[in-house]
């Protein structure tokens, strides 16, 4: 009897520390983890909200982690063949009404990508969130009927990051992120990431609408729908070519 309440005694100890005895960096490895994956590919549909108008595009996404991605515009017509490719630190741009194959230069790496909030920098910097960040849990909170963990990641003092700060929402259950705020150096909030619509997407389960707001321009909004995601697609370097960009469809 003794024996058994003793193993009993152990098992909910070990119940306890798994659940409440977590740092921040393991809540922030799990969210991560759980989005990771070699390779993927997926179908989205975008939308790019402005005060005074709005539009709509179609892409296809394959991406080798981290270095490699090319996005497809299906439509609209005007826009349908156009092709971004990143390669590590570069992107090239495949516009098939001009017939040609541009390089991005530096002096135009934070003009907005097609016109959506995300900029040409966005697409190829790719910093860590466990390697370059340290992490506080600050808090808890309720996000949508999601009890979650509030954490603040800053920056190390080597990192070569663009934020000053950022703090994350973890779903405490399912370690998804509902909601991503960033800030500059001076504190002030640029950004914000809000994730919703939880479905099933190849065995995994993930937000499948998001929406990137921009502090300093009321009324604009970047809106993605994943449509259909692959995880660990099988694909190398050599697909993320110049000459792939004019073939791929």
């Amino acid at each position: 009897m003794f024996k058994s309440l003793f193993y009993s005694l152990i098992i909910l100890f070990l119940f306890l520390v798994n659940t409440f005895g977590q740092d921040a960096t393991e809540i922030v490895k799990k969210a991560d983890e759980l989005m990771k994956a070699k390779s993927s590919y997926s179908e989205i549909t975008m939308k790019i909200v402005k005060p005074d108008w709005s539009r709509e595009m179609g892409m296809k996404v394959w991406a080798l982690e981290p270095n490699y991605a090319m996005i497809y515009i299906t439509e609209p017509a005007r826009d349908k063949g156009t092709v971004t490719l990143k390669r590590k630190t570069e992107v090239w741009n495949w516009l098939p009404s001009a017939q040609k194959v541009i390089k991005i230069p530096p002096s135009m790496m934070l003009q907005s990508w097609m016109g959506s909030d995300f900029t040409n920098d966005d697409l190829v910097k790719e910093s860590s969130v466990i390697k370059d960040y340290t992490h506080k849990l600050i808090g808890e909170e309720n996000i949508d009927g999601l009890d979650c963990y509030k954490v603040q990641l800053t920056p190390k003092p080597d990192a070569g990051v663009v934020w000053g700060k950022i703090i994350a929402w973890i779903a405490k259950e399912t370690y998804l992120e509902p909601k991503v705020e960033y800030y500059d150096e001076d504190g002030f909030m640029v950004k914000q990431f809000i994730g919703s619509n939880l479905q099933k997407m190849d065995r995994r389960n993930i937000f499948t609408h998001w929406e990137m707001i921009p502090e300093d321009k009321p009324g604009n909004k970047t809106i993605m729908d994943y449509n259909k995601i692959q995880f660990n697609i099988k694909t190398d370097e050599s697909f993320f070519s110049e000459q792939n960009m004019k073939r791929v469809r």
